[in-house]
């Protein structure tokens, strides 16, 4: 009996099949996978399904643990926070060097506050480094003598010779010297973020002198500097970060046309060439970006955005969010000089509207001739264009994306990323209709806030965006369980246009005397692709619900306050 009880015991199968078996799964169902037993959770942590993974931990004790225990790992990469100039954390990044010098990809220390002693220990050992993060270390740049000696740039220099990105974001105190001496050890970059530092752009507040004259400054980072990196490393320099600066559009038109040979010129030649409003001299094989971010350039126009696509034709994905004095003419600027854009933010860019006015000027023969464009239906023409964010574009209702994706065009925007948040004009006939002409393509729409979006456009989307993997309706309080469920609707009466007895009538304060009614805003005169006669359709559609949404992986209902557990538990 012992002998038939054991020979009824299933073997286990080798960790290398259960490895096989599972990678053949997606990632979600791998995740599921892992929790049958412990043979296949460990089957689950193989080291070719992970890739790109970066640990992410605070400075303590137990850490040195867990760096020791990654020592197995081919790449990894590191984000450690709560650094100081203490025991523990310099116990710590020695162990980080002499565990995972060779294998470390990528290190951030956010929230951290160490010596330069203890990260000049540590960043020759980094030999394989290829991002590194330095944001908000101030106390590193604040003595102002970090790579001061000679000694120190060669170590520095020997391991960060194939360094690729570097955030220099949110220093207070980063200067000529130190930016001089750090990116003189990184020859090779290909992304570099200054967001949120302090860059003289034209005028030397300490020296009480223009940027482009006298020395290196101990204080403060010019764009002096900043040119002359751009001038050392066009040939690899891809990706530019300069969000929340002061940035003139006099100094974006400078970063713009750097090219190879203008390092060679004197500090006057570039500044006199700067001030001119025609093409440089310079222009072959010069400074190609593929992404550049402006977000919070609140001095920045329209102009300037014009220039700087016309130099940088290539971009690949453009943040432009919270530059304020920009409106449809930079929209339009993308859509006829980006023929190449994948991703471009607009968010609370206000003066962005859905009929812009274009000012007549000599240099307008580039952006076409005549008062008026549409540059947002120009944009969706772009048959590259998958990401855009039109958040708290305050003026939008969609009937400028809808004539941009409506056939007969040929050409048009493949979207598979819409943030329309905060877009009160939006309504549901602009909802359905999108939802009609992007099925094919979109997998995250965001309409949170869209304080009009109704049950309607819950069934739009639950009918027609097969696709979505994220759908965010926070705080559209007029959704409810039946655009949840997908009940059909009670019917209502139509919106009266003003006249006989659906006109204006007497409130009990006399607010409105009914003698006149508020003109139409524009964009309600407006045709849309939806008819009243698809909305009543949709209306009394019986089973179009989210639940029909099978690839939906994230949705946010946060602040609908007509919603209750019925639709919630199902």
């Amino acid at each position: 009996m012992e002998d038939s009880d054991e020979g009824d015991v299933t073997p286990e199968l080798p960790l290398e099949v259960l490895v096989y078996v599972l990678s053949f799964l997606h990632f979600a169902d791998r995740k599921e996978a892992s929790l049958v037993c412990r043979s296949w959770y460990a089957a689950s942590q193989d080291l070719r399904f992970q890739k790109d993974v970066t640990f992410s931990f605070p400075a303590s004790a137990a850490a040195l643990a867990l760096v020791g225990g990654l020592t197995r790992r081919r790449r990894c990469s590191l984000r450690i926070s709560q650094l100081d100039g203490f025991g523990v954390s310099r116990s710590l990044l020695l162990q980080v060097g002499e565990c995972l010098g060779p294998r470390l990809e990528g290190l951030a220390l956010p929230g951290s506050s160490i010596t330069e002693a203890s990260l000049l220990a540590l960043l020759p050992r980094l030999t394989a480094l290829r991002r590194l993060d330095l944001s908000g270390l101030d106390s590193l740049f604040m003595s102002g003598a970090f790579l001061s000696r000679e000694e120190h740039r060669r170590q520095v220099r020997s391991a960060l010779s194939g360094l690729e990105e570097l955030d220099l974001s949110d220093l207070r105190y980063l200067s000529d010297l130190t930016f001089t001496r750090l990116t003189g050890c990184t020859p090779r970059l290909r992304r570099l973020a200054l967001a949120g530092c302090h860059i003289a752009f034209e005028f030397d507040p300490y020296g009480g002198r223009p940027t482009g004259a006298g020395e290196d400054s101990s204080a403060l980072l010019s764009l002096r500097n900043l040119r002359r990196l751009l001038v050392e490393q066009h040939a690899t320099l891809r990706e530019l970060d300069l969000s929340r600066t002061a940035v003139t559009p006099e100094s974006l038109r400078i970063i713009a046309q750097v090219s190879r040979g203008s390092g060679c010129r004197s500090e006057a030649d570039w500044t006199r060439t700067s001030r001119l409003t025609g093409q440089t001299a310079l222009q072959v094989d010069g400074l190609v970006l593929e992404e550049l971010r402006l977000q919070g350039c609140r001095e920045l126009s329209d102009r300037s955005v014009e220039v700087l696509l016309q130099q940088q034709r290539r971009l690949r994905r453009l943040d432009l969010s919270g530059c304020t004095e920009l409106s449809s003419r930079s929209v339009l600027a993308a859509a006829r000089g980006l023929q190449a854009l994948t991703q471009l933010s607009l968010s609370r860019d206000w003066r962005i509207t859905e009929r812009g006015q274009a000012r007549s000027s000599p240099r307008s023969a580039w952006f076409g001739s005549g008062p008026a464009f549409k540059g947002l239906a120009e944009l969706l023409s772009l048959p590259s264009l998958r990401s855009l964010d039109l958040s708290e574009c305050l003026q939008i209702s969609g009937a400028e994306l809808i004539s941009g994706l409506t056939p007969p065009s040929a050409a048009r925007a493949r979207l598979t990323v819409l943030n329309l948040r905060s877009c009160t004009y939006l309504r549901d006939a602009a909802v359905l209709s999108l939802s009609q002409l992007l099925a094919d393509s979109l997998l995250e729409l965001d309409l949170t806030s869209c304080v009009n979006v109704t049950d309607l456009s819950v069934c739009a989307i639950a009918t027609y965006l097969q696709r979505l993997q994220v759908l965010r309706l926070g705080w559209c309080k007029e959704v409810s369980d039946r655009g949840l469920l997908g009940v059909p609707q009670e019917s209502r009466s139509e919106p009266h246009d003003g006249t006989g007895d659906g006109g204006p009538s007497f409130t009990r304060t006399f607010g409105n005397m009914g003698f006149f009614q508020p003109p139409r805003m524009p964009f309600e005169e407006r045709p849309t692709l939806a008819t009243l006669n698809q909305l009543q359709q949709l209306q009394q559609r019986a089973g179009a619900s989210l639940l029909q949404l099978q690839r939906l992986q994230e949705l946010d209902l946060s602040a609908c306050a007509r919603l209750t557990d019925c639709s919630i538990t199902q």
